[in-house]
This record gives structure tokens, C-alpha cells and sequence, in this order.
């Protein structure tokens, strides 16, 4: 049987809204999902809900935990955090390594997520744009050769395209894109992916005019 690997960005956050927020916040580069962000990722999990999919990952920054909890909850699975799938930790974003929740801190919010997981990849800041896609194609690789099952993997845009990359051998000669909750569908076949779903979001009732990575 062939392998099938769902690659999905989260859905949209509230400093996207709500540029102000950034200003105030706690933890500046950990922002939640803004109100339509939080419709996205049930359009998202409605979309999949159908699919045979046994294992969700997730950054563990908090818009893709939310994004992926939706998809947890609706297909009634754990929730497993890896950083090797997190934001692009560029350092023309951020002045500094991104704080985000304690593990434990997310479990108590989100029931689903599996403590007993450990990221496989560990990214390291700063990061500069071709380390980020590799790092996200390592973990990609490594998640689909120890989970042979079904699985999706809930990143950002950078690291969407770049666990993208990391399967699919026509990625990198092709224009990808990463909107907001758009999905990505590979399919392992024999030694190579092909890729079925490009960045799809006809699962969206609203999609943004322009995409933004940050």
C-alpha cells in the first residue's frame, strides 16, 4: 500500500488582524489564531475528516497547535509536538529564539497533545532560509519512515514548502506556494513522492488576497 503524508500551514493569526497585538504581547512571535483563523482550521478538519490519517503533527508554536487540535479533535487522535516542523526562525523576523508555551503548559489547554513524544528535529536560531528547508525536509523524511502510516504535519509556510521539498523530487523544480490553511497530499510511491494536492484551498469559503510568510 502506498504512504500518504498531508502537509497543512495553520490558519490565520491575529496579528495578521490585529497588527497592534504585537505590540503588547507576551510572547510576540507565539500569536493565536484570530477569530476567522479559528473557522479556517474547522474548514480544515472538515476537509480531512474523511482521510485515513493516524498521526498529526504540529509545530508547537500556538497558531498550529490550535490549527492541528481541530484536526485532532474531529478525527479523535493525539497530537504530537515536533520542532523540527516550527516557524522559520529568521533572524530579520525575530531578535531572538521565539518563546513558546511549555509543553505542559499546551496539554493543559489541549488534552490531546501525547507528552510522551520528543521532537525528532531541534532547530537552532538564527536560521537562514536554505537551513530552514532542509530542516523541514529532514523531519518530513524522518516522521515518514518511522510513522508509516497515514499522517499530517501542521507547519508554517516556510516549513511547509520545505517538508514539501523534502519529499516530493519535483518540489524543487516548481513554484510552491503556502497560503493560509492550504494543504498539501503526497504519496509515496515506490522509492519517490508525487504530489496529488498543491498548496489546496478549496476547502476555504475566504482565502487572502496576498500571502504573507510573516
Amino acid at each position: 500500500m502506498s504512504q500518504i503524508v498531508w502537509i497543512a500551514r495553520h490558519a490565520n493569526r491575529l496579528d495578521f488582524v490585529n497588527p497592534e497585538w504585537f505590540n503588547t504581547a507576551e510572547r510576540r512571535y507565539d500569536p493565536p489564531l484570530s477569530a476567522d483563523g479559528f473557522l479556517q482550521a474547522q474548514e480544515l478538519a472538515e476537509r480531512l475528516k474523511g482521510e485515513r490519517i493516524s498521526h498529526v503533527f504540529a509545530s508547537p508554536f500556538l497558531r498550529t497547535v490550535q490549527t492541528a487540535n481541530q484536526v485532532a479533535e474531529i478525527l479523535d487522535l493525539p497530537l504530537k509536538l515536533e520542532w523540527g516542523l516550527c516557524e522559520w526562525l529568521n533572524p530579520e523576523w525575530m531578535t531572538e529564539m521565539p518563546e513558546t508555551l511549555p509543553r505542559e503548559v499546551l496539554a493543559q489547554e489541549f488534552p490531546r497533545i501525547d507528552l510522551s513524544y520528543h521532537s525528532r528535529v531541534m532547530p537552532k536560531y538564527p536560521e537562514y532560509d536554505r537551513i530552514c528547508v532542509q530542516r523541514a525536509g529532514e523531519t518530513a523524511r524522518l516522521l515518514a519512515d518511522e510513522f508509516s502510516d497515514e499522517i499530517l504535519l501542521v507547519g508554517h509556510g516556510a516549513s511547509v514548502i520545505g517538508a514539501t521539498m523534502g519529499l516530493a523530487v519535483e518540489a524543487a523544480e516548481i513554484e510552491l506556494s503556502a497560503g493560509l490553511c492550504c494543504l498539501y497530499k503526497l504519496v509515496r510511491q515506490g522509492e519517490t513522492w508525487e504530489m496529488e494536492l498543491k498548496g489546496d484551498r478549496s476547502h476555504l469559503r475566504e482565502i487572502e488576497a496576498e500571502i504573507r510568510f510573516f
